[in-house]
């Protein structure tokens, strides 16, 4: 995901309310309202009530495992980073939205729920455990999947989400606020997969922080770029339904399609939700 020119932005509306926003940073409270991981990509979320960061590293088991289709080229239970078009995933696959995970890091035990019934459950580590999840997907995407699925897990210093860099993704809670507006709906912000949510923050002033470090508990992030958006986003996360057309709405209203920012973890530590941004 390649970072968007700054001058594409450059005389949109809301980089001059950014610009105003940045300014007055030093007085504003940005508070990290929710925590979120997935630990299967294109899976469900996992809230979590704080987390502990290293350096260079992403959210612990957050993007660790994927489902890649049968028609994608791997050998053995380890990938190095491939592009989100070799792994089922929500911007083609809306019908993942219909299932419920979650993940035990102790055994790093996947259960995988539909409509509140548990449907499979395996053990990741194991390859009898991959195999369960590997039959129920198969048998739950049918076509989709392009042949049997092969669940994944990340390389060591790997990552297997859009981004080929180990990164933490924060969602502005107020730019998404912005864009029901222009979008004329309610926007569920899981929408948009986030690891962080703020809130606190004008809307889109967080494309000002690109390039700029910022102290989060104990931790240290550098915002590095902002995150261009797919069409995974116009999938409803409560429904599965895609009814809506964010890139097209955000070309429209902004002239860009540009949501959240990418962060780098520069020194680990302990985060917690309610901690608050601090521009170092």
């Amino acid at each position: 995901m390649a970072p968007k020119s700054r001058s594409s932005r450059a005389d949109s509306p809301e980089r001059l309310t950014a610009i105003g926003a940045l300014a007055n940073l030093a007085s504003m409270s940005i508070v990290l309202r929710d925590i979120c991981r997935y630990p299967v990509k294109g899976l469900s979320p996992e809230h979590l009530q704080e987390v502990t960061l290293t350096a260079d590293a992403a959210l612990p088991f957050d993007r660790q495992y994927a489902l890649a289709l049968g028609s994608t080229p791997v050998s053995g239970a380890i990938s190095e980073w491939m592009p989100k078009s070799s792994f089922l995933c929500l911007m083609r696959n809306e019908k993942l939205a219909q299932l419920e995970t979650n993940f035990d890091d102790a055994t790093q035990t996947l259960t995988v729920r539909r409509a509140g019934n548990q449907v499979a459950r395996g053990q990741l580590t194991q390859k009898i455990g991959r195999t369960l999840i590997e039959d129920f997907f198969a048998a739950f995407m049918k076509d989709e999947a392009r042949g049997r699925p092969k669940l994944v897990e990340a390389a060591n210093g790997h990552v297997l989400s859009d981004h080929d860099s180990p990164v933490i993704s924060i969602i502005n809670l107020n730019s998404v606020k912005d864009l029901a507006r222009v979008v004329g709906s309610e926007i569920d912000p899981q929408r948009f997969r986030g690891n962080f949510m703020v809130d606190g923050l004008d809307a889109w002033a967080e494309f000002e922080l690109c390039g700029k470090r910022v102290s989060l508990g104990g931790a240290v992030l550098e915002i590095v770029m902002p995150i261009d958006r797919c069409a995974a986003t116009n999938v409803n996360p409560a429904t599965a339904e895609r009814d809506l057309n964010i890139p097209k709405d955000m070309m429209r209203g902004y002239g860009h399609i540009d949501c959240g920012v990418f962060a780098r973890v520069v020194d680990g530590g302990v985060v917690a939700t309610g901690n608050e941004f601090q521009i170092t």
